[in-house]
């Protein structure tokens, strides 16, 4: 795949066959609709192109609002590639933009700046300003400057696949949903940093997560069996997710990861978390040595659901 800030890049585009949208977390949804423009790109022997934006269009026009995401513009760019798209195409947002109609937007930055000569809208996609035109507005401003404009199927199956949805799914621990939706398992990202080290006094040494980003949307509170990439290895671990209510820990949020048979020091590294399953919610023990006795149970039933799915694994190699 190959990536163009359309900011700072004046070549001419050859003619192309694109699709446009936010495309946060590059999920099922869009996954399939990338997969009709690369049919339909092959179908005209054009090559294909996703026109996204690096910063979400709302922060644009509202820059004291963050909405919350799914993945950051390199993630995404990253998920992008991994759907073999000829082009990622960036196009900086910018308020003289959301004022643009759907008809000028189509004219001025579609045709005469990317040169797009078939554009596939998602089923239910929006834009232009306000949000006021469909799809059969979006067809007839097309044909007047000459880019067809189609529209693409819905993912069959009945199941309603959606960025929000995902949000939402994870923000309630449904980890499994919210992967089979995304199609791959949630990450979060970050760099290891000093915690309170309580974890290593009672046998459980935890790494201690800083996100990279502030905006990246944090799962439900609660025990997770996850898998840990460092330095390229993956590992199996215990995640926990909430504000340590056992050991009053105010209102901090803490994310902190023990690996399974794991003994090194990590402090200054990155790593990256891949949620497996949600094990069980946050919860207040009556004193110290409860807290413990769950932990260690937790990490028994870590290991044992991810000793399950290693030897499936094996079985369906």
């Amino acid at each position: 795949m190959n990536l163009i800030d359309s900011e700072h890049n004046n070549t001419q585009h050859q003619p192309l066959v694109a699709t446009i949208g936010f495309f946060d977390g590059v999920h099922t949804g869009h996954q399939y609709l990338i997969e009709q423009l690369k049919a339909e790109a092959k179908k005209q022997n054009l090559p294909s192109a996703v026109i996204t934006f690096p910063v979400h269009p709302r922060k644009v026009l509202c820059s004291d609002y963050q909405p919350a995401l799914l993945c950051g513009y390199q993630e995404k760019v990253k998920r992008l590639a991994t759907t073999d798209v000829d082009y990622c195409i960036t196009l900086d947002f910018t308020r003289e933009m959301s004022t643009l109609s759907a008809r000028e937007f189509i004219q001025q930055i579609l045709k005469e700046k990317l040169n797009v000569q078939t554009l596939l809208i998602g089923y239910d996609h929006r834009f232009g300003h306000n949000r006021e035109d469909g799809f059969e507005e979006y067809q007839k401003y097309g044909k007047e400057v000459g880019i067809d404009v189609i529209q693409a199927k819905e993912l069959e199956g009945g199941t309603h696949v959606s960025s929000s949805r995902i949000r939402r799914l994870l923000g309630e621990g449904d980890i499994a949903k919210a992967n089979q939706l995304l199609g791959y398992t949630y990450t979060i990202s970050g760099q290891i940093v000093e915690g309170f080290q309580v974890g290593r006094t009672i046998g459980f040494p935890t790494a201690n997560i800083k996100i990279w980003e502030d905006f990246k949307v944090v799962p439900a509170f609660g025990v997770y069996a996850v898998y840990v990439l460092i330095d390229d290895d993956q590992y199996e671990g215990m995640l926990y997710i909430g504000k340590r209510p056992t050991l009053h820990n105010g209102d901090n949020i803490s994310l902190e990861v023990n690996i399974l048979d794991f003994d090194q020091n990590l402090y200054g590294k990155t790593l990256s978390v891949e949620f497996v399953k949600f094990m069980r919610p946050d919860e207040k023990f009556k004193d110290l040595e409860t807290l413990v006795k769950n932990i260690k149970q937790d990490k028994i039933n870590v290991a044992n659901l991810l000793q399950k799915l290693r030897n499936t694994r094996k079985s369906n190699s």
